[in-house]
């Protein structure tokens, strides 16, 4: 999946909720990949488009579990905040 796919993936799911600016997507699969979270290749886009493919590596798919537990817990957390009681 490109960046743009990516983004706009985003956006469909959230049902256009979280939008991302196009420049916010790049240092993310960069810093994942220095980390061995994910692996990336040359390949097409979807519009034919020459460009970089990410998939997530056995090291990305262990860590991934843990991530979204803590993302799970810290949005409780601000729910709990903004909830009345």
């Amino acid at each position: 999946m490109t960046a743009v796919e990516a983004r706009d993936r985003f956006q469909q799911v959230s049902q256009d909720v979280l939008r991302v600016g196009q420049g916010s997507l790049y240092p993310a699969p960069q810093r994942l990949a220095i980390k061995d979270r994910v692996k990336a290749e040359w390949g097409q886009s979807e519009n034919n488009r020459r460009s970089h493919l990410y998939k997530l590596t056995p090291a990305g798919r262990k860590r991934l579990k843990p991530e979204v537990a803590d993302f799970e817990g810290v949005l409780e957390a601000i729910l709990r905040v903004v909830q009345p009681t």
